[in-house]
């Protein structure tokens, strides 16, 4: 809008005058933090009053938002209110015009609006944005009068529609926290609307202006600096203005910080989000608190343990508790509130913390009970244990726990920080309490089995000299601490082994067999495979998985009960019917034979699991192919020793033309008719993009592959070209991959050399993996192959010439050639 500038009113300030105070600021050697944004407020503030002159009464312009809170980050938006009353149209147009256009020539994102106070009431009233805004409003120039009274009066407002307001304020922040997940577990977070993010901390500030309830206070102020810190910091090394901590920002962020590195950024900016997260919790359960003593009387007080009972929905100590005589009360309340399924009162937990002594070491047997029936408490358990959290209770219980809280994890395949990933699995190991003799243990591994993780080493071996001083500190006798240790050292033993070993091959039995040592700790550490993939997240565990891991604690089970590696039931299972049919069809026919079958899997999270849910739509490919073509047929291309050789790359190769990703494979020889070998495919693959191909079109492919005829390096060279440009076009460089890596499993079968891969998934990568083993001259015995986070994770049984392992100077060889021809 434009208008007619009053005569009086003096020529507007030169522009360029802020700008370079505001860039010397913002670079200024030892200034950051609140003073710099408050500096950079004052700065703004002098600067919009000179672009405004005197306008006499009636007219004042008003900071709100983050601006009105004197908190300006460097590339933070300018939020103004131009408040008027009893002024001409074109006046107020004109006055606008004199402090909008210079902010926009600087190029400064402005939120503006023009009102009388009776709009902006209106606006209020209406549009709770407008509202919270508003509830931050702070002078700048002009009349101070007419600011002052609107703030009165909107603050007047708002307490009276508190009651009404505040429900649509817990609508909109929770609907906010679905949208853009929780801040303390985001890999790259929104600093600001995420869950535990900076318009959390506002929302607090909202209620408490309401007088209806007050957030915690305790950190708080300190846990939204820590935001503000580092989105200032986040501004400066982006140059824009944005709020999502990006992760090929952290480390510069960090830098800008004097933090060591970018984890430190994370678990800084996860602790203060947890600050927030809490005093949410907290604050909003005090708020429905006080609405519903409004309309009804308090409720009765239920025991529900020695000292502690429930009042108004909430665990909190008895009037006859002791907690300075009590040391085991904070314990027993924590688990009486997670049975209960209700939460542990803050002042509970404030007096727990300070009065109650610290448990004796090792810690009594009632101490012992009730912390595992916190942990065996599911879901209820979670928000219990964050209480305690909040107010250091549990590295007072637990002083290893410091090093894994709010620990991030790079992993995708993880969705939760280390210390939260350990309480979930917990919350997943009660689904198999009946399962196990020894639940107690099954809980506290739960617990403990990543407690190695922020420390040098491998994780597990670390936890397990972790876990053994924490289960002696608990009071468990040495036969139960050792099995602990046991637990925590080889958690990720069973599902390992079962997707990236040859189950049929009874070293593999027997090496699992000599680690876990009796069929107690076996059941145990299932039951904790379990629950650590699903505590992972959708990714770690699935009907397939499930399936190998069971198989292979079946046969470690007859080992450990007094049988041998390659007796029954642990003997390879024979071919099923339909692929002993196939590898009578191949051997007759001479020619590949494949079928195809649709598949949709159980779910592999536990009913009402968010995560539960069919596994996607998938394929089981069974391919026969004799080993030598028929007399009288043509062979494929190249010597007939080598048609074996050329199988596994030509039916990846394939599989990646028609866009299916591989989930599994498994290669061995049948002699289906007492006349010949028949080599026997299993494979498990996806489709990528939801359609299954036609069977007689794979084999089509198949057999001119096999051939020679289609020239399958040429057709997915191709098609990675073409998603280079599409990624160069998209001009979102993402972070890069690590180098592929491929080692040789030390005495990982008396059958065969092992070789295991890691790499980045891609299209077409199992075929290379298969070319480079063939042109290196040895032969795929069989392979276990699978893809988590978006990295392979393969290992491939293969043999020499003669069919007997390779010696380890040619293993080594073929393991560093192989990573070379990834690497290229």
């Amino acid at each position: 809008m434009t208008g007619t500038l009053p005569p009086d009113l003096p020529a507007l300030p030169e522009p360029g005058g802020y700008a370079a105070a505001r860039l010397r600021l913002l670079t200024e050697e030892g200034r950051s933090g609140p003073s710099r944004r408050a500096a950079l407020a004052e700065l703004t503030d002098a600067w919009l009053t000179g672009l405004l002159g005197d306008p006499g009464e009636g007219i004042a312009l008003v900071a709100v938002g983050g601006y009105g809170r004197g908190e300006l980050s460097p590339r933070s938006d300018l939020d103004l209110l131009l408040l008027h009353t009893g002024r001409s149209l074109g006046e107020v147009a004109a006055l606008a015009d004199r402090v909008w256009y210079p902010v926009w020539d600087l190029g400064i994102a402005l939120d503006h609006s023009v009102r009388t106070p009776d709009e902006a009431r209106q606006a209020a009233a209406e549009d709770l944005k407008v509202q919270l805004g508003l509830l931050d409003a702070r002078h700048i120039a002009g009349d101070p009068e007419l600011t002052a009274a609107l703030r009165t009066r909107l603050l007047a407002q708002w307490r009276a529609d508190a009651p009404r307001r505040l429900a649509g304020l817990r609508e909109t922040v929770e609907a906010r926290a679905r949208r853009h997940g929780e801040l303390r577990f985001l890999l790259e977070p929104d600093l600001k609307e995420a869950r535990g993010g900076l318009r959390d901390a506002t929302a607090l500030r909202a209620v408490a202006a309401s007088w209806l309830a007050d957030a915690p206070r305790e950190g708080l102020e300190e846990a939204r600096r820590t935001l503000l810190d580092v989105r200032d910091a986040l501004h400066l090394a982006t140059g824009r203005a944005t709020d999502r901590l990006a992760l090929q920002d952290q480390d510069q962020v960090a830098d800008a910080l004097a933090l060591p590195d970018a984890d430190a950024l994370l678990r800084r900016v996860y602790e203060a989000a947890r600050v927030i997260s809490y005093a949410g919790d907290v604050t909003w359960r005090e708020v429905g608190r006080v609405l519903s003593a409004r309309t009804a009387r308090p409720g009765p007080r239920t025991p529900l343990a020695e000292n502690v009972v429930e009042q108004d929905g909430e665990a909190v100590l008895a009037r006859t508790a002791r907690p300075e005589r009590d040391p085991v009360l904070p314990l027993r309340a924590a688990a009486a509130a997670a049975r209960a399924g209700v939460p542990l009162a803050r002042p509970a937990v404030r007096r727990l913390a300070s009065a109650a002594p610290p448990l004796p070491v090792p810690w009594p047997a009632e101490a012992r009970e009730q912390f595992v029936t916190l942990l065996g408490a599911g879901e209820a358990a979670v928000g219990v244990w964050e209480a305690l959290e909040a107010e250091g209770l549990i590295t007072a219980l637990l002083p290893d726990w410091e090093q894994v809280r709010c620990r991030p994890q790079r992993n995708p395949v993880h969705r939760w920080t280390v210390d939260r990933h350990l309480i979930e699995t917990a919350v997943r190991a009660r689904a198999h309490l009946r399962r196990v003799r020894r639940p107690d243990l099954l809980l506290v591994a739960a617990l403990l089995h990543d407690i190695g993780k922020g420390r040098p080493g491998d994780h597990s071996v670390t936890g397990e000299a972790v876990t053994r001083d924490l289960a002696a500190r608990m009071g468990f006798d040495a036969a139960d601490t050792a099995t602990l240790a046991t637990l925590v050292r080889h958690h990720l033993l069973l599902v390992e082994t079962a997707t990236r070993r040859d189950l049929d091959d009874p070293a593999t039995v027997e090496a699992v067999a000599g680690a876990v040592g009796d069929t107690g700790t076996l059941e145990l550490l299932h039951a904790l495979t379990e629950a650590d993939a699903l505590a992972t997240g959708p990714a770690a565990w699935s009907a397939w998985r499930a399936g190998l891991v069971a198989d292979l604690v079946k046969r470690v089970g007859a080992v450990l009960a007094g049988g041998n590696a390659g007796a029954e039931p642990s003997a390879a299972p024979r071919p099923s019917v339909e692929a002993e049919r196939l590898a009578a069809e191949a051997w007759r026919t001479g020619g590949p034979v494949l079928a195809l079958s649709t598949r949709t899997e159980a779910p592999a999270a536990p009913p009402g699991d968010p995560a539960a849910g069919p596994e996607p739509v998938g394929v089981e490919l069974l391919v026969a192919l004799p080993s030598r073509p028929s007399p009288g047929r043509r062979p494929p291309a190249g010597p007939p020793d080598a048609y074996a050789m050329g199988v596994l790359p030509a039916v990846a190769g394939v599989l990646a033309l028609h866009r299916l990703t591989v989930r599994a494979a498994d290669l061995r020889a049948v002699d289906p008719l007492g006349e010949g070998t028949v080599l026997l495919l299993n494979w498990r693959v996806a489709a990528e993009y939801g359609s299954l191909p036609q069977a007689a079109r794979l084999r089509a492919d198949l057999v001119r592959a096999l051939e020679g005829s289609l020239d399958v390096p040429a057709r997915l060279a191709e098609r990675e070209a073409a998603q280079r440009g599409a990624h160069r076009r998209a001009r979102r460089p993402g972070p890069g991959a690590p180098p592929p890596r491929v080692t040789v499993a030390p005495a990982g079968s008396r059958l065969a050399t092992v070789i295991e891969v890691r790499a980045q998934d891609a299209p077409g990568l199992l075929y290379r993996i298969g070319r480079a083993l063939e042109d290196a001259g040895v032969t795929v015995r069989s392979a276990r192959v699978g893809t988590l986070g978006g990295n392979a994770v393969d290992a491939f049984y293969v043999t020499g010439p003669g069919g007997a392992p390779l010696p380890p100077g040619e293993a080594a060889a073929l393991a560093r050639d192989l990573e070379r021809a990834l690497g290229g």
